[in-house]
């Protein structure tokens, strides 16, 4: 299953459970996107043909993340641009998901590994800004 989470017409979240399956490939993020998302299944034997990227100046305004759960369980805080609470997402083993605007804020619920692929050259605090969340009463899982 594929989820997107949108608020006011923006995509703030798209998660990949890890039991979706399909075949062939499919492009899950618009192509204007600075972190682009792409699942695919392909058959023993099929060949992705070797290539280089080209040199190609880009501009990246906002950092996307996408993390990939490779243990335990978590639960995803999301907020709106204007920093209000929109719903959180719990994700477990397997399941990925990619940042895509908005605000964050994550709770280990188990003990839990990740892995985060973002846009570098890493900006440090210069990056984000940190802000208070929700009341523990307050969150509502969907």
């Amino acid at each position: 299953m594929v989820q997107v989470v949108k608020s006011g017409g923006a995509i703030l979240a798209i998660i990949v459970k890890h039991s979706y399956c399909r075949e062939g490939i499919e492009f899950m993020t618009p192509s204007e996107f600075s972190q682009q998302l792409a699942y695919m299944n392909r058959d023993k034997g099929h060949i992705i043909k070797p290539h280089v990227h080209n040199i190609f100046q880009r501009n990246v305004y906002l950092t996307q993340e996408a993390l990939f759960i490779r243990k335990g369980k978590i639960r995803v805080d999301l907020y709106d641009l204007e920093k209000k609470y929109i719903l959180s997402k719990i994700l477990e083993q397997g399941d990925m998901i990619l940042l895509a605007s908005g605000g964050h804020g994550i709770e280990m619920l188990e003990q839990s590994e990740i892995i985060e692929v973002k846009q570098g050259p890493y900006a440090g605090e210069m990056d984000k800004v940190r802000f208070a969340g929700i009341k523990h009463e307050e969150i509502r899982v969907e």
